[in-house]
C-alpha cells in the first residue's frame, strides 16, 4: 500500500470518526445547551477527546513522514498519546534546534536528507 493510500485513509477516518462523534454528541446535548465544566456534558467531553487524539494523530503523520528509525517513530508516537501537546511542542523545539541557522524555515517541515 502506497503511503498516499495510508494518508488518504488515515484522514478519511478521522474525517468521518469526527463527523459521528459530533453528531452524536449534537444528538445527545446541543452545544448551546453545555453546562461549562460543571455540568454533566459526558457527550461533549468524549467528542473532545476524539477531537483532540484526531489532532494528535494528524500531527504523527507528519512525525512519521521526518523520522526513518522505527524506535523514534514508535517512542514519539507514545509521547504523543501520552503528553500531546507538550510532546509535540518539544518535538518542534527539538526539530527547531537541529534546523541549521542558515536553512530555510521550509526545511523543518520535511525530512532530513538519509
Amino acid at each position: 500500500m502506497s503511503a498516499r493510500t495510508v494518508l488518504r485513509l488515515l484522514f478519511t477516518l478521522i474525517l468521518v470518526g469526527m463527523v459521528l462523534v459530533t453528531t452524536w454528541a449534537s444528538l445527545e446535548q446541543p452545544v448551546w445547551a453545555f453546562g461549562g465544566l460543571k455540568g454533566p456534558d459526558r457527550a461533549w467531553t468524549i467528542a473532545t477527546l476524539c477531537d483532540a487524539y484526531a489532532g494528535f494523530l494528524t500531527f504523527y503523520a507528519w512525525v512519521y513522514y521526518r523520522e526513518r528509525g522505527a524506535l523514534a517513530r514508535s517512542g514519539w508516537l507514545v509521547a504523543i498519546l501520552l503528553l500531546g501537546n507538550m510532546a509535540m511542542s518539544a518535538y518542534v523545539l527539538i526539530a527547531l534546534a537541529r534546523l541549521p541557522a542558515d536553512a530555510p524555515l521550509e526545511r523543518l517541515l520535511l525530512r532530513s536528507p538519509a
